[in-house]
């Protein structure tokens, strides 16, 4: 035998303690007239039990009848206590009085139990009724004054006040009749003679017996009484035996012997033949059993039921031809079969169970069998292989808890089938199942799908755009399951993640809040949460990178030369130059990347068509055959600078051309920026432009001074107009793309040749030597691509 563990043991003590507890309650009782409506209030049960309203449905309140049939109901809103059907004392009690209906009333939380009776009130609904409507007597004329002749009694099946009260006759000169009492305390009448009779004067007399309820008004049943006066029989009948004593089980059938009685009579002839009847039969007693007048054989005449009437009482009569008669009595007992399967009630139930309870109580049943002796003991179990232990704690009550703590993840509802056998031959057996739910605790935190999440999305994009969802599982169920995510705070103070992307708290949609812009943020990442509902909250979270796309959304930009300068830029061009001659060189950004950033440039109008040249890649300006003397002196060429997005998106350069004979001094341009108050807002940008370009200018135009110096010391009077040529060089024509930035920008060497004999110093031509640069951030300021990022080396 196992031991039983410790704290079992306490806790079953204190389990012994707390029925006791609830067994020794004060006993409530409460009255109602029977044949009430169902429905109809009985008593204020919170109330009377010194509870409020609420209180019984959050402690289960429940109300069992012990008769195993719910006859009245528990209202939980009001704490009123209401019949649950119409309620007839005499199908419940019959004739015993006071009719006390007995139930119980349980709570949970802590459990407690109070005994509660009902008084069913009679009421005067039956007139008193006799078995026959007239009664046959037979008198010997030589009875003498003062004779009492018993008569059936009548039949009312109310009690007390309401039940038979008394018996009277039709006045007459020869009876009255008298109330008694018999052994059983039912009222019968005796019909006492007044004077003698003379059958010869008068062979027969009819009277008329009334019996009298007590109720208001009284209620009354009749019957005729025929008193027949006969001849002298100085014997009456004689029971062998008395009372006699039968046991009959109680699954006899119908029509089987119960015992045959036997009555002697000293007589001869017809006033010595006997004839057996029932005797102030009940109707119970008359519908139960039948007697043959001749043999005296007693029979059923219905199934018997033991649960229902475990003996009975049968008076018989036997009497003779001469009308005298002997009285007997039948002992009929019932023997019990076990013909009744175990009763199963559950009193209290928990229908849910948290999944980390220690030992808790599912439910307490209350078992029982209508039978008796072995047939009435059982035994109660469920299977073995559940988590579950069926304790028996006080007299036929079984309490079924917790083994230990469950796992809802594991299973979340349990089948219990408690089964309840007796031990009869052959054994009955009756089953229930309780469904328990496993409810659950907040014990499994969020689960992303993703460690890591990596979401694209286009710049330039619409706000409230839906740019990428998370997700999250959680094993448990109800609120510990349902997820909100959250954006979680960043450390870096620059990176507002509150005003670049929110996040739907129900279903996990990141949406960016405003438009993206790739030349300033190109990526960013944040963490996101997921958190349950439960108590105390579980949490995660993972890891969202967002990439921010590049569209083509910025034009090309010119650098050189420059567009929104007040007065037009003018190069100048040798009219001796040759085919191919460099006249300038177009410098553009894209501030797009990729393809977006791959510029090239066009010619799209000119004074002279043919004559000038773009080259695609690089945007050099060249000319493309000699000089005439037919061509214009001063030239309009208008360029497209274009990418290679898609949509392409495109800027125009316009460019002035001047002719002349030699870079003398009165020829060159001399940049004059007259300062508008209109450019004092414009931006850094251009300022810095402008500056760097007047830089570049004041230096060249240094450096041309200076080489034309040192070229007429050298070669005095050694070179002529044709003695210098350009070098010829190939020129780089593919498609450059800087860091993607878009800068397509090369530095070059020049050599300029002047004529010997010039006094103005007039250039001749102006041809590329070397690249020298590449454009290396196009994320820098413009400031930058400027300075420092051409030089001329002048041979």
């Amino acid at each position: 035998m196992e031991s039983i563990h410790p704290n079992r043991q306490v806790m079953a003590f204190i389990f012994i303690l707390v029925l006791v507890h609830v067994w020794s309650e004060p006993t409530i009782r409460y009255s109602i007239m029977e044949e009430t409506e169902s429905g109809s209030f009985v008593a204020r049960l919170a109330k009377d039990l010194g509870l409020k309203s609420g209180d019984l449905r959050t402690r289960s309140a429940r109300v069992v009848s012990d008769d195993y049939k719910q006859r009245l109901l528990l209202d939980p809103e009001t704490g009123d206590l209401l019949l649950r059907e119409k309620l007839d004392r005499e199908e419940l009690c019959a004739s015993v009085d006071p009719c006390v209906l007995h139930f119980q009333v349980s709570l949970e939380k802590p459990m407690q139990y109070y005994q509660g009776e009902l008084l069913i009130q009679d009421i005067n609904d039956h007139s008193p009724e006799f078995p026959d409507r007239e009664m046959l007597l037979k008198i010997r004329e030589n009875s003498q004054p003062g004779t009492l002749l018993p008569l059936n009694l009548a039949q009312d099946l109310d009690v007390g006040s309401n039940g038979l009260q008394e018996y009277t006759v039709n006045p007459n000169s020869h009876f009255h009749v008298l109330t008694r009492n018999n052994s059983e305390g039912r009222k019968y009448p005796e019909l006492v003679q007044d004077r003698a009779l003379d059958r010869e004067e008068q062979a027969e007399l009819s009277l008329t017996l009334t019996a009298l309820d007590g109720g208001s008004p009284p209620r009354s049943g009749t019957a005729m009484v025929r008193i027949l006066i006969l001849d002298i029989n100085d014997n009456a009948p004689e029971f062998v035996k008395t009372p006699y004593e039968v046991q009959v089980l109680e699954s006899s059938p119908p029509d089987s012997e119960v015992l045959t009685v036997l009555a002697q009579d000293a007589d001869a002839g017809n006033f010595g033949r006997v004839s057996y009847g029932l005797f102030q039969a009940s109707d119970e007693v008359q519908q139960t059993f039948s007697i043959n007048e001749i043999t005296g054989e007693i029979r059923l005449k219905k199934g018997l039921d033991f649960e229902k009437i475990k003996s009975y009482h049968v008076k018989i009569e036997a009497t003779d031809g001469g009308g005298l008669s002997g009285k007997g009595a039948v002992l009929i007992e019932v023997v019990d079969v076990n013909d009744n399967a175990p009763e199963l009630t559950i009193s209290s139930l928990t229908s849910s169970v948290p999944e980390n309870a220690p030992e808790t109580v599912i439910s307490i049943s209350r078992v029982g069998d209508r039978d008796s002796g072995e047939n009435g003991k059982v035994i109660c179990s469920i299977p073995e292989t559940l988590p579950f232990i069926l304790k028996s704690t006080f007299k036929n009550f079984y309490t079924l808890v917790t083994e230990s703590p469950l796992d809802r993840e594991s299973r979340a509802e349990y089948n219990i089938t408690i089964t309840v056998s007796d031990m009869g031959t052959p054994r009955l057996t009756t089953q229930h199942t309780i469904t328990v739910q496993v409810s659950d605790i907040n014990d499994n935190a969020p689960a992303f799908t993703q460690t890591s999440y990596t979401l694209f999305v286009q710049e330039n994009n619409s706000p409230a755009l839906h740019i990428g969802t998370i997700s999250a599982t959680d094993s448990d169920s109800g609120s510990n399951a349902h997820i909100t995510y959250s954006l979680l705070p960043t450390h870096d103070s620059h990176l507002p993640i509150t005003s670049l992307v929110s996040i739907n708290a129900e279903n996990g949609q990141l949406f960016a809040l405003r438009a993206l812009d790739y030349e300033a943020l190109q990526s960013f990442e944040f963490l996101v949460g997921a958190t349950d509902q439960g108590s105390p909250a579980l949490s995660s979270q993972a890891l969202v990178r967002v990439q921010v796309l590049d569209a083509n959304d910025n034009v090309p930009f010119v650098l050189y030369p420059l567009q929104n300068a007040s007065a037009p830029f003018t190069e100048l061009l040798p009219k001796a130059a040759e085919p191919g001659y460099l006249v300038t060189k177009v410098v553009a950004v894209d501030r797009d990347s990729g393809q977006n950033a791959w510029l090239s440039f066009q010619l799209l109008k000119a004074t002279e068509p043919g004559l000038f040249s773009v080259w695609a890649h690089n945007g050099e300006v060249r000319t493309s055959r000699l000089l005439s003397d037919r061509d214009a002196p001063k030239h309009r060429l208008l360029l497209l600078v274009k990418d290679n997005g898609d949509p392409p998106r495109s800027a125009s350069v316009t460019l002035h051309v001047l002719l002349v004979d030699g870079f003398s001094q009165p020829y060159l341009p001399v940049l004059e920026v007259a300062r508008d108050p209109a450019h004092d807002n414009e931006n850094l940008l251009t300022l810095y432009l402008v500056i760097a370009l007047a830089s570049v200018s004041s230096l060249f135009l240094l450096s041309v001074l200076l080489f034309v110096g040192v070229r007429l010391c050298r070669r005095a009077q050694a070179a002529s107009l044709a003695g210098c040529s350009a070098p010829e060089r190939h020129f780089p024509g593919h498609l450059v793309d800087v860091s993607g930035a878009g800068t397509l920008s090369q530095s070059y060497q020049y050599e300029v040749c002047l004529t010997g004999d010039s006094g103005t110093g007039e250039f001749r031509f102006l041809n590329p030597m070397i690249p020298e640069l590449l454009v290396q951030d196009s994320g820098r300021e413009l400031k930058e691509n400027l300075h420092g990022r051409e030089s001329f080396v002048f041979s």
